[in-house]
């Protein structure tokens, strides 16, 4: 007679099947929902970063598994048979799911943990794109998320979609969180330097890390005496001193919200819906902050470029996207997806 195998640490006692299992995985978070056929959350989980490139694809998918696990214990329901899935589906909206070959590797690799009885995987920017869509408006729109890098799709109802690698710099990409910084301590070296003009950046950037000029922040960061992946914390101070009126630092601000216009305008193009209203929705913590300079320039531009876009910003957590994807491939009744927005807003 067979042996059961030990119990994974991401594979907890399992609750009675629910319809969905929502994942949204970006590079600093994981959010897991367990959805029943009514829209009722029944238990959520959180957990780190999902960043296959950097950890591997098996080290990310247990990144994913902390937070199903956290979640099928928040649902705290009766058992059902031992092995049975969690989900009729798993709905997982990722971050470094660009490729359609990505996209196989990680159905499959999820898939194999035995979650649900059926997976799908997206790029993370389609749970933006479904989060900011109501239950009445078919799958029709575009979505830009600028929060660590910057993506954009679109879909129309009868399944064409625009993408983009977003794979940074080799396919043409620029700010987000990392480019922003970037490009701040570019100008702001070259200003103390001499290369550069004036900025009152080469001040701002080192006084945030409590030192005293560019030359001591770009040793510390050199040297790894202060961690590069800190350099995130200089966007808000980016942002200040262009609000202030900088010029440097308002050049790099015009510059993404421009970026974002390009990618709007361009998917728009690709689906034939410059000419239709059509819903533009911003997602990720750059767009949602609340930047005055930056929503003001990408008011302006995209009005000049796509007249008949329907601009917002989408403020509910892409967990939510993901969950009426999820909903959506089930034929969910309104009122379910009524009631999971309804949860999550």
């Amino acid at each position: 007679m067979g042996v059961n195998p030990p119990a994974r640490p991401d594979r907890p006692p399992r609750p009675a099947r629910a319809a969905v299992l929502a994942i949204d995985a970006g590079n600093s978070k994981t959010d897991a929902a367990l959805i029943a056929a009514d829209g009722t959350v029944l238990g959520t989980g959180r957990s780190g970063g999902f960043q296959p490139p950097l950890t591997g694809v098996e080290a990310a998918v247990d990144v994913l598994g902390r937070a199903v696990a956290e979640a099928v214990e928040a649902a705290a329901r009766a058992p059902s048979a031992p092995g049975a899935p969690y989900a009729e589906q798993v709905s997982a909206c990722l971050a470094n799911a660009d490729l359609p070959v990505e996209e196989r590797q990680l159905t499959e690799a999820i898939g194999a943990r035995g979650w649900g009885a059926r997976t799908r995987v997206f790029n993370d920017t389609f749970a933006i794109l479904r989060a900011g869509l109501t239950a009445a408006e078919r799958p029709r729109g575009v979505a830009v998320v600028c929060g660590a890098g910057i993506n954009c799709v679109g879909m129309r109802p009868d399944g064409r979609t625009a993408r983009f690698p977003a794979l940074g710099q080799i396919s043409g990409d620029w700010g987000g969180g990392g480019g922003l910084a970037a490009e701040a301590l570019w100008w702001a070296a070259r200003a103390e330097d001499g290369r550069g003009g004036p900025t009152e950046l080469a001040a701002a950037l080192p006084g945030h890390f409590g030192l005293r000029s560019m030359a001591e922040l770009i040793e510390a960061l050199h040297l790894g005496t202060l961690a590069h992946g800190r350099t995130h914390e200089l966007v808000p101070v980016l942002f200040s001193v262009a609000a202030a009126g900088d010029a440097a630092a308002s050049a790099i601000v015009e510059r993404q919200a421009d970026e974002v216009v390009a990618l709007a305008s361009v998917a728009l193009t690709r689906l034939e819906l410059l000419e239709e209203e059509t819903p533009v929705l911003l997602g990720g913590g750059v767009l949602t902050a609340g930047h005055e300079q930056l929503d003001r320039r990408i008011a302006v531009e995209l009005a000049r470029r796509a007249p008949h876009a329907r601009v917002s910003v989408v403020s509910a957590p892409p967990v939510l996207g993901a969950g009426l994807l999820g909903l959506d491939a089930l034929g969910a009744l309104p009122e379910a997806h009524g009631k999971l927005r309804a949860h999550f807003g």
